[in-house]
């Protein structure tokens, strides 16, 4: 049950700016995770599958047509999410036989419906599930199981006889793999696909991996981001499910992405803040890292005591802050929230059932590495002030460019500095620019493009090009300095904007350095023109989660929020405008109040300028 101080919070946009998103606690904290999926999990699900049955095709979910929306995964999601229904009812219960009905008609209803690629995996993970249960011909007619049986095919992506993926980025092997590999298991097939499939997956991850270990999404852009760190935890579900060991080799992969989920955990139950398609996301991600570690015992003991302990208030928040029991849905496109496109609110039906999935399964995997009915240890953030750095680098690429996350934490906060390229479609986007991402105090805003770019000065030259310093990051080095944690890069070239990539502009070089210490994160660029470079404006934005605005100067003070103060250097006319709810301003779990601007120009740069920006918090 919410409390009051939360259901105000999800009420008013402006109130969001009266709580630290660090200090949160979700209700159900401490309460074993399984009680708390089979409580709320399962009782989502039933009101879903009572809807779909009573409306069909005709099904809205607050206000949203389900159906007919253009989400492609659709079917498979329903047909998995309603399969964990029947899974879960006793045998012996009398609802079950009407429960069947109902499953069989819904599933005649979708049969014919587009479902691609991870529809499929949904779909087809759901019947052998239920095959192994002994309901699988109770749940479907025979004729359309003879239509899924031919639908359910990883063909419908991949070409042969060469198995090359159409048109998809290679990481969908995975996909193709798993859906091979469980058309084998039910006797649809033999195993030569899978085998291929399971080797191509392979060669994909070796090839953007690199000896770090963690997956380019891109074929060499350096795109890294939460995906890149979660996908050897699905290759190794994958194997996992389908009966398959997992080779030592793999799981020393997961354990190096199991050391970054535990540095970003936190009490709060918050997860991955950089990238796209956060929200919920982001937090099942560390999940679904851990929660495979565990069962592969990649994790120590004391590890896994405490990763349960985080996952447990992921379960938590999700009911408590992402679930609206108001809507029987969760909710990430209210109360000031921003998706992706990708994940806009008519795929609503679809993100429910996936992201119930994954609580589902996670937890199944929890409870097999040994933590069912187990109360979560109280003293998570002792535990992690005692054992997880202040501060850690994690590489994920060196060569011509240098990519790599830095870890800072403070107390309950977890920044996270990503310094990667967003590439193609994704290098002028807030979430993949070099920032130190934390949870109310730092965030970036899905689909952003660069209009108010997020902390990073943008130049406006004489010409009419616009230049950010987004995706060229070379040289990376971390230090102490004066008790400080320091991180120093440069970029030879700024990328200039206006295209669906990033194009080199070697007229002005920058070198940054990044400053944190207790309460304080500082960053410093220096632009350095070759030869005489004619700006018309020099600009810099923050939109904060901190309301209340005090102008002094360069100097921005706040009465509501984490962050306290916000100083800049080295530009001028500073203002602080509320965003009074725009959509340009939204973060994935709520709105930033206030937006700070400042500027430069029009000038001539014929030597360096240094510009400096600081962000108190508490």
């Amino acid at each position: 049950m919410r409390t009051a101080l939360l259901a105000a919070l999800l009420c008013a946009a402006p109130a969001w700016a009266e709580v630290s998103y660090a200090a949160y606690e979700p209700p159900l904290a401490l309460q074993p995770m399984d009680r708390t999926v089979a409580g709320n999990a399962y009782r989502q699900l039933d009101w879903f599958f009572a809807r779909l049955a009573e409306q069909g095709l005709d099904t809205t979910i607050d206000g949203q047509r389900a159906f007919g929306s253009g989400d492609k995964f659709l079917p498979g999601k329903v047909a998995a999410g309603l399969g964990h229904v029947l899974l879960q009812t006793p045998r012996d219960d009398p609802r079950l036989p009407a429960l069947l009905a109902q499953y069989r008609r819904i599933a005649d209803l979708t049969v014919d419906m587009d479902n691609h690629t991870w529809g499929i995996y949904y779909y087809i993970g759901m019947l052998y599930r239920l095959r192994e249960a002994g309901l699988l011909e109770q749940a479907f007619t025979p004729a359309t199981l003879a239509k899924l049986r031919a639908r359910l095919d990883w063909r419908t992506f991949v070409r042969t006889p060469g198995y090359d993926l159409i048109n998809l980025p290679t990481n969908y092997y995975g996909v193709a793999f798993s859906i091979a590999r469980l058309r084998m298991l039910l006797g649809w097939e033999d195993a030569s696909a899978s085998q291929v499939l399971l080797e191509k997956m392979l060669q994909h991850y070796a090839a953007y991996s690199g000896k770090f270990g963690f997956s380019d999404e891109t074929a060499g852009e350096g795109r890294f981001d939460r995906y890149s760190i979660l996908l050897i935890a699905e290759i190794c579900e994958r194997y996992v499910e389908t009966g398959l060991p997992v080779t030592d080799d793999l799981k020393a992969l997961l354990r190096k992405a199991a050391t970054v989920a535990l540095a970003q955990m936190n009490t709060a139950g918050t997860g991955f803040a950089f990238g796209r398609s956060l929200g919920p996301y982001g937090e099942t991600a560390l999940v679904e890292i851990l929660s495979i570690a565990a069962y592969l015992g990649v994790l120590g003991a004391e590890e896994k005591e405490y990763a349960y302990a985080f996952s447990s208030r992921v379960a938590a928040r999700y009911m408590d802050f992402w679930y609206d029991p108001a809507l029987h849905s969760l909710d990430m496109w209210g109360k000031g929230r921003r998706t992706d496109t990708y994940r806009g609110k008519h795929r609503i039906l679809g993100e429910n059932f996936s992201l119930l999935h994954q609580l589902i399964a996670t937890n199944e995997l929890w409870n097999e590495a040994g933590m069912r009915g187990k109360a979560p240890r109280a003293d998570l953030q002792a535990w992690l002030d005692r054992t997880q750095p202040p501060f850690a680098l994690t590489w994920f690429a060196q060569g011509e460019y240098d990519r790599a996350l830095a870890v800072f934490r403070d107390r309950r906060h977890v920044f996270s500095l990503l310094m990667v390229n967003g590439g193609a479609g994704q290098y002028d986007n807030s979430p993949y620019y070099p920032l130190p991402f934390a949870p109310g105090i730092v965030s970036g805003i899905a689909d952003s493009g660069a209009a108010h770019a997020q902390l990073l000065p943008k130049f406006t030259l004489a010409d009419g090009t616009e230049l950010l310093a987004t995706s060229y990051v070379k040289g990376i080095e971390e230090g102490r300095d004066s008790g400080r944690y320091v991180v120093r890069y440069h970029q030879d070239e700024l990328a200039r904007l206006g295209g669906k990539a990033p194009v080199k502009d070697d007229r002005i070089r920058l070198t940054t350095t990044y400053a944190f210490e207790p309460g304080l994160v500082t960053r410093t660029d220096v632009y350095t023109p070759r030869g005489a470079v004619p700006v018309r404006r020099v600009t810099l934005d923050f939109a904060s989660f901190s309301a209340q605005p005090q102008v002094e100067g360069n100097t921005i003070r706040f009465a509501d929020g984490d962050v306290t103060e916000y100083r800049v250097d080295g530009l001028r006319d500073c203002r602080a405008e509320p965003t009074n709810g725009a959509a340009a301003f939204q973060a994935p779990y709520g709105p930033m109040n206030t937006l700070v601007s400042c500027g430069l120009g029009p000038f001539t740069m014929n030597g360096p300028v240094t510009i400096r920006w600081a962000i108190r918090y508490k």
